[in-house]
């Protein structure tokens, strides 16, 4: 994304402030519909030239892209795709020129470039998503419909998605209010198991209740998206969690927020 007014353009839609990114240190955000639901999240780098680059899940660059453009009216703002110029490249160590996901500074989601040729060595994808599910982290191509799950929900707090003191954005008062009223009690959150996990979809039971669905998963674990008060108030009642019968435990990470509790 280029253009004189390209920064200010994307901050005014978008959950963070957007123009901190540099060349060394991306910022992660989403675009949320006016009911404060997530359309897409990217990673937003700042090219050399001053140009925004938006490392977004390739399922969902192009409806991000038409909304971009939607929104753009008769601004002096270029919108391009250049998937076939640039290539995201992920690795698990540090080496200079790469930078953290900003979601998780600490290294534990890799380290990210963006590079004008594809690496001569090519890991597979599954053993990102491995470590991806592994630490908890939900990728919202997969593990959301667009527009499915609330930004606080999809965990933009815990991943550093949302800047709750710069001015609106499209969403904003959602946002805030689950924010401010600490009302977001349906979270993604890491669930352990014995051996493989059930299938994606599978619904999540705390006796006859159902709370919530299993999203991607590994062996030993998955990313369940569940009631996370509902499923704290099981295990107090010693009462297990279970998916196609298969008996599962929570497991939230240590930098999980956990939600208040009480009915909606």
């Amino acid at each position: 994304m280029a253009g004189e007014d390209a920064g200010a353009f994307l901050d005014a839609l978008v959950t963070n402030d957007v123009s901190r990114a540099t060349v060394d240190a991306p910022v992660y955000a989403g675009l949320l519909s006016p009911q404060g639901k997530v359309i897409a999240d990217f990673i937003a780098f700042r090219a050399p030239d001053g140009a925004l680059l938006l490392d977004v899940a390739a399922a969902r660059a192009e409806a991000l892209r038409q909304k971009l453009i939607l929104y753009r009216l008769r601004r002096r703002i270029e919108i391009d795709d250049v998937a076939e110029r640039l290539h995201v490249v992920i690795r698990t160590d540090t080496q200079p020129g790469w930078v953290a996901d900003p979601r998780r500074p600490d290294g534990s989601l890799g380290y990210r470039q963006l590079a004008e040729a594809p690496p001569r060595e090519i890991a597979p994808v599954s053993r990102y998503e491995a470590s991806r599910i592994a630490a908890g982290v939900p990728d919202l191509a997969v593990d959301a419909e667009p527009e499915e799950i609330f930004a606080l929900e999809a965990l933009f707090e815990e991943f550093n998605g949302v800047d709750f003191q710069k001015g609106c954005f499209i969403g904003q008062e959602n946002v805030s209010r689950m924010k401010r009223r600490a009302t977001t009690r349906r979270k993604f959150c890491r669930v352990a198991c014995e051996g493989a996990p059930p299938p994606f979809g599978a619904e999540i039971l705390a006796g006859a209740a159902s709370i919530g669905t299993i999203r991607s998963g590994i062996e030993g674990c998955a990313i369940a998206f569940l009631r996370l008060d509902r499923a704290l108030e099981a295990g107090e009642r010693n009462q297990a969690l279970v998916a196609q019968g298969l008996t599962l435990r929570l497991d939230p990470p240590a930098w999980l927020i956990m939600p208040a509790r009480g009915d909606d």
